[in-house]
This record gives structure tokens, C-alpha cells and sequence, in this order.
């Protein structure tokens, strides 16, 4: 059973971690005056702001009892398909607003002002960013309604959301460790990502969303 939940939860946390704009934050801040502080306090407000929203959507879940044991995994089928019909809404959101050739793909308001962080503040952004951002809160909840159903011990309900965490953190932990590994040439390889992650923001979500959109109407499908 343990197994069969980390593999819906799995594709799930690589939306997290392949969303360029939860990566863009960590390469720019590694491009400030305090270039490894900065982005290793917003990666620790990043796993922590994704571990609280799971955490307490998972006991929410276990509070209302969605395991399949119990007859109410109609609910967190339902869920699934609701969550997946959004995904698929954004996709085509997201897609409509691609940037043209040659146009730059803009940033939320809140990075203008990044290279300015303290320490603090990083680990606030990182924090904000990863309990607020709408399409994390979706996917943490998709997240936590599979644990919540999967009918697993409290231990297992752990091992299984450390494993959502790990690895939906992976994308902003990897511009750090770049940078660790290659020292004074990342910066060019980091410049490279920042401007391609920018350009094609829209485009890798809007297809991020409508394959993992479709997977968890299968999921919920499956599951009413």
C-alpha cells in the first residue's frame, strides 16, 4: 500500500520541483552579495512552507477519515477530479499568456527587488512561496488526499510525505548545488537556465498541468 501511494505522489512533487517559477528565485539569489546564505535560507522556508501545507492537509484528510477502509474513497476521488479539471484550466491560462518570440517572459512583482534580500527575508520568500503558491497548494492537496486514502499507518503516512517533499524541493535545491559544483563557471551555465526558464515559464507548465491534470481525473476516476 505504502508503495501504491508514493506512486501517486511521486508525479505530483515533480510538477513542484520542475515549476520555473519556484526555481528562477534560487538561481537569482545566488547572484546577490550573499550568493550561498541567501539561497539556502530560501530553500529551507521553501521545504519547510511545502511540508507545512502537506502536513496539515494530510491530518485534515485523516480527520474526516478518507481512507479506502472506511468506504469514503469516493471523496478523495471526487477531489482528483476536481483538482485535475483545475489543472487543465490553468494549463490553458497559462498557455494563453506565453510570451511571443523575442518578448521576455515576465517575473511576479515580488522578485523585482531579490537581489536586495537579507538572509531573513529569503527564508520568508522561500517560506510564502512554498505554502502560498496556488499551483503547490494544488498539488499538496492532490498530495495529501492520496495519503489520507491510501490506508497507511502513521509511520507510513510520514515516509510517504517525506518523499513528496524530497523531492518536490529537488528544482530549487539544484541551482545550489550547481553552483557548489561548477563554483565561478555556474554562473554563466545559472544565467543560461534563468533565461530559458523565463522564456518558456508558460509553455512548461501549460504542459506540466494538462499531463498531470489528466492523471489525476484518471485518479479520481478510478477511485469514485
Amino acid at each position: 500500500m505504502l508503495r501504491a501511494v508514493i506512486g501517486e505522489v511521486l508525479p505530483l512533487a515533480l510538477v513542484v520541483t520542475i515549476s520555473p517559477l519556484n526555481i528562477i528565485p534560487a538561481i537569482l539569489l545566488l547572484f546577490t552579495s550573499k550568493p550561498l546564505t541567501n539561497p539556502l535560507n530560501f530553500l529551507a522556508g521553501f521545504v519547510g512552507g511545502v511540508a507545512l501545507v502537506l502536513v496539515l492537509l494530510t491530518s485534515l484528510g485523516d480527520a474526516v477519515n478518507l481512507s479506502t477502509d472506511d468506504g469514503h474513497s469516493s471523496w478523495a476521488g471526487i477531489l482528483k477530479v476536481i483538482l485535475g479539471l483545475y489543472l487543465l484550466y490553468a494549463a490553458v491560462k497559462k498557455f494563453r499568456g506565453r510570451p511571443t518570440a523575442g518578448e521576455e517572459g515576465s517575473l511576479p512583482k515580488w522578485m523585482d527587488g531579490i537581489a536586495g534580500y537579507s538572509p531573513g527575508r529569503a527564508l520568508g520568500a522561500g517560506l510564502a512561496l512554498g505554502a502560498l503558491n496556488p499551483k503547490n497548494l494544488v498539488v499538496g492537496l492532490a498530495s495529501a488526499a492520496a495519503i489520507s486514502a491510501g490506508g497507511l499507518s502513521t509511520a507510513q503516512e510520514v515516509v510517504a510525505g517525506a518523499v513528496y517533499v524530497l523531492v518536490a524541493v529537488f528544482g530549487v535545491l539544484a541551482p545550489i548545488v550547481v553552483m557548489l559544483v561548477l563554483g565561478d563557471r555556474a554562473h554563466e551555465v545559472l544565467e543560461g537556465w534563468n533565461v530559458w526558464l523565463r522564456q518558456n515559464n508558460a509553455t512548461v507548465m501549460s504542459v506540466l498541468f494538462v499531463v498531470f491534470g489528466i492523471v489525476l481525473i484518471g485518479q479520481g476516476i478510478a477511485g469514485i
